[in-house]
């Protein structure tokens, strides 16, 4: 449990939970024609696995870091 990158990621999850539920009042999200209202607490982690994925899908996609070691090459 000593190791240092354990430590860091117990601390930023514990402050991304603290940050969650300080966040716990309705939205309401537009989109367009269509208007969705739900709790921020479950909106910012959708949001961030939206990012995620979407990330993922663009460097799997683009051949992600593989690109950058070719040109540098």
């Amino acid at each position: 449990m000593k190791n240092p990158k354990v430590i860091a990621g117990l601390v930023v999850g514990i402050l991304f939970l603290i940050f969650l539920f300080q966040n716990t009042d309705v939205v309401t999200l537009r989109l367009y024609f269509w208007n969705i209202s739900m709790p921020q607490i479950i909106l910012m982690p959708v949001v961030l696995l939206i990012g995620f994925a979407g990330g993922f899908i663009v460097a799997k996609l683009t051949g992600g870091p593989k690109a950058l070691d070719r040109d540098q090459k």
